[in-house]
């Protein structure tokens, strides 16, 4: 089980939301009157935010997903129930990859946007594979370091995958001696992670101010177009995918189970944890949606873990978005990288809220997306992610009680969303 970020707690002014909004407003009027001088003075506060948050994603991916997948453990008598819920988990995900693909495609929030002068900016060699099998074989890494160094993080994600796996299969002794290793270094990192998530609103003070000096209030513009297609992505994954694969695979009415899991949905969306909100899911799933104990206590922990519909549609939205802003047209080969890695990386995506944040820097790599100007997009997209956040994290709750009550009734379940 992993540790659990607790949410905001004491006065409002104390909480982390409303602390980035207020850097987002004050850095945007400093930087609207500073001008270009004020921008260069305090920029650098929003570029040290921002290579902290890089410092840290090798470590956290490597532990999260390693920890992940080696909880799930070897007994067999969990091999069908596990088929089941991964096969539901990696349906659930690339649906939601597809929407936010589709989205973005549709919309193209970025095309023509000014966001920082990054549209000027030269853009940096798309380094992508030219064929599917291409794209298989460099996922298989030659050397762990130096794919680690690079980082070739689709390579680094694989492998985190086999090592957790084969993990599962060692004896009980080296196992619990793994296991541990990895799971104390994993939340060392998420202490690491948070503590730097606290610097947030000093790190937008930094960006906000240096967009608005250098590019002034049409910047966000963009940004305001960005929040409207990944806020459209998710609430139609959240209120048109989700309840279709309920209806077609549990056969299930949807507006029993939103009504049955309206305190998770509201504890998601308040604290943007799907970690600190799992208490209160695993309570509605038993006794609201009417899951056996058996079944939510395995499916759901590991949803926790590995199933983030919501975060895998934003990393791909929005490694999309960032493309356009800087005049890429990702061909269909590179998005599909950005797919398969948005999927894989979706699995180590912690379950606290802005780890999607963290992510979406590995996924831009897939694709050699990096340097400067990127970073400064990616840090305008940081000043308005926190209510994105909250709705990704109470579609990614939503998805695991779907797939909850889905199983539940493919293992032959009765009275599942009834009342």
């Amino acid at each position: 089980m992993r540790c659990v970020s607790a949410p905001d707690a004491g006065p409002w002014y104390r909480r982390l939301h409303w602390q980035i909004f207020a850097a987002m407003l004050l850095g945007g009027i400093a930087g609207a009157l500073g001008g270009e001088p004020f921008a260069d003075r305090v920029g650098w506060l929003g570029t040290l935010f921002v290579r902290l948050l890089k410092m840290i994603i090798v470590p956290l991916v490597l532990t999260s997903i390693v920890t992940g997948v080696a909880s799930i453990g070897s007994s067999a008598g969990l091999g069908r129930l596990f088929s089941k819920t991964l096969g539901y988990y990696i349906l659930s995900s690339a649906l939601a990859i597809g929407v936010g693909l589709l989205f973005v495609n549709l919309i193209r929030p970025g095309v023509g946007a000014s966001i920082g002068g990054v549209e000027g900016a030269t853009l940096p060699e798309l380094d992508t594979p030219d064929s599917v099998v291409d794209l298989i074989l460099s996922m298989v890494p030659v050397n762990v370091i130096e794919a680690a160094a690079k980082p070739d993080m689709l390579a680094l994600i694989l492998f985190s995958i086999l090592f957790g796996v084969a993990a599962t299969g060692l004896p009980e002794e080296p196992r619990r001696h793994v296991t541990g290793f990895f799971e104390g270094a994993f939340q060392a990192m998420m202490r690491l992670t948070s503590g730097i998530i606290r610097l947030a609103p000093i790190g937008v003070f930094g960006l906000i101010a240096r967009v608005t000096g250098t590019s002034g209030i049409e910047a966000f513009q963009a940004l305001g177009l960005y929040m409207l297609t990944i806020a459209g992505g998710v609430g139609f994954h959240l209120f048109v995918t989700l309840p279709v694969l309920l209806i077609v695979l549990g056969r299930i009415n949807p507006r029993i189970h939103f009504r049955n899991m309206l305190e998770p949905l509201t504890m998601a969306f308040s604290t943007a944890s799907s970690a600190a909100t799992l208490p209160v899911t695993l309570r509605a799933v038993e006794e609201r949606v009417g899951v056996s104990n058996r079944t939510s206590s395995f499916v759901l922990p590991l949803g926790a873990t590995v199933n983030m519909d919501g975060t895998a549609l934003y990393e791909c939205a929005g490694v999309l978005f960032v493309a356009q802003v800087l005049g890429a047209d990702l061909s269909a080969t590179q998005q599909l990288v950005v797919v398969v890695t948005a999927l894989l990386a979706s699995i180590g995506a912690a379950a606290v809220p802005s780890a999607g944040l963290v992510v979406i820097f590995l996924v831009l790599e897939s694709v050699n997306l990096r340097g400067p100007e990127v970073d400064a997009i990616v840090g305008a997209m940081l000043a308005i992610d926190r209510p994105l956040d909250m709705a990704r994290t109470a579609t990614n709750v939503f998805s695991d009680s779907v797939g909850a009550a889905i199983i539940a009734r493919s293992e032959g379940e009765t009275g599942i969303d009834e009342v």
